[in-house]
């Protein structure tokens, strides 16, 4: 595909049209509401979401694609001057609210961006989409498929949502006389919390800001801005921490839970500087609180699995909305493509998808190295470093026409990217373009 195309979750200039998969604030970044660079596609509820986001955006320039269809869009070539038609789908992602994959074809080939997904084995979300992808896909091969790969990992091994969201609801019952502070995003983890609502039969509140979200998503009686109508509060991931619920707990007994895949890592009371819960390690770690006060690991009862106690106020779970290990074997081995490219470039043990997922390509491509870089000091803390893909691209010349049984070699770029922390805040935009390998 030549460059000046196509750029999906990437909005500095040079595209003829934009996508957008969903509304995190990492695919995002670059968009403003002064935005005005070519026309935006998304989903019918991003497309409802984002004046709220950004408000002032030219709504002129949305074009809401429609889930499990196939639209069709008319380019310019830059090279020939000539008009080209690229045919797109947007499949549920099943990851936060108006989350889409996108399925492009045309005379480049096949190309699957999934943006940020999660398809469990047991979801019948995710068995709807695995059946619309394969219709869609007909005889055609994905000549490169880019993977939400932020758990591109064997030792990530999650429960399904359903299970992680019991779990949660069971620590809330045990403790029936605390207050209890769940860490979200801004958008996302709604399913959790009416789980969570429906089940005990209360309210949840949420900050003012997160109360719009909900009306405008439909959700309109479960959450209220009055702390005296509950002792369920959903607050911003940001302001989630040791020093506030240990501040919250001179007040009244208060618990925390942070419904994550991400590991929790924390320093020592002590003030050593020790980490507790490594980064590939503290999910399978048993440990119990000791009378020290270190951030060590307890799992309150046999009932809840695999859930963590890093410290005596804070309960972590592996609610994620990011597919494990496991469910992205799973969906390689369905898609088949020829090649895939990790939209997470590297961590503090990145693991190219290649080199678990090689034989699994439809192209057989060899295994690659495990690439592991150290963690870093940032403000005198250890934070994880990651790393994202910017430019994406294939060559124009060697993929027309290509179908599932043709044998047409692609031209496969590197990858370049920021630093970001440990809790994701990253650019984990892409551009679809002819390019230079980036190393």
């Amino acid at each position: 595909m030549e460059i000046g195309l196509i750029s999906v979750d990437r909005w500095t200039q040079g595209s003829q049209v934009y996508f957008l998969t969903h509304l995190h604030s990492d695919h995002t970044q670059g968009l403003t509401s002064t935005w005005s660079r070519g026309l935006l596609f998304c989903s019918r509820l991003t497309a409802k979401l984002l004046p709220f986001k950004f408000p002032g955006l030219n709504l002129s320039l949305l074009r809401v694609l429609e889930i499990d269809s196939w639209h069709s869009i008319s380019l310019i070539s830059p090279s020939s001057g000539e008009k080209m038609a690229v045919e797109v789908m947007a499949i549920d992602a099943h990851h936060c609210p108006g989350a889409i994959m996108l399925l492009f074809r045309g005379e480049f080939g096949c190309l699957l961006y999934t943006g940020d997904f999660r398809w469990e084995t047991s979801s019948e979300r995710a068995k709807a989409g695995r059946t619309t992808l394969i219709k869609a896909l007909k005889d055609d091969v994905v000549d490169i498929l880019y993977l939400d790969n932020t758990f591109c990992n064997p030792s990530f091994a999650f429960p399904s949502r359903q299970v992680a969201a019991q779990q949660i609801v069971d620590i809330i019952a045990s403790h029936p006389n605390h207050d209890i502070i769940i860490g979200i995003d801004t958008l996302g983890k709604e399913e959790l919390l009416l789980h969570i609502s429906h089940v005990l039969n209360i309210k949840i509140w949420v900050w003012p800001e997160r109360l719009q979200t909900m009306h405008l998503l439909g959700f309109h009686d479960i959450f209220t801005t009055n702390t005296s109508l509950t002792r369920v509060r959903a607050v911003p991931r940001y302001s989630f921490s040791i020093e506030t619920l240990e501040g919250l707990n001179t007040m009244r007994p208060t618990i925390g839970i942070m419904p994550s895949g991400l590991p929790w890592v924390v320093k020592s009371h002590k003030g050593d500087d020790n980490l507790f819960g490594s980064f590939l390690t503290s999910r399978y770690k048993r440990r119990k609180w000791s009378a020290n006060d270190r951030a060590e690991i307890d799992k309150p009862n046999d009932n809840l699995g695999s859930v963590e106690r890093f410290h005596k106020y804070i309960y972590s779970v592996p609610y994620s909305e990011h597919s494990c290990f496991m469910e992205i074997e799973e969906f390689i081995k369905l898609v088949q493509p020829t090649n895939i490219k990790g939209i997470v470039s590297s961590s503090s043990c990145y693991v190219e998808p290649l080199y678990y997922f090689g034989q699994l390509c439809a192209g057989n491509q060899p295994s690659l190295r495990l690439h592991c870089k150290p963690e870093r000091k940032l403000g005198g803390k250890r934070v994880v470093t990651v790393q994202t893909k910017s430019n994406i691209g294939i060559s124009n010349s060697t993929m027309a026409n290509r179908r599932r049984k043709s044998s047409a070699k692609l031209d496969f770029l590197g990858v370049h990217g920021s630093k970001v922390n440990a809790l994701r805040r990253v650019q984990r935009g892409a551009k679809i373009a002819q390019s230079e390998c980036s190393g």
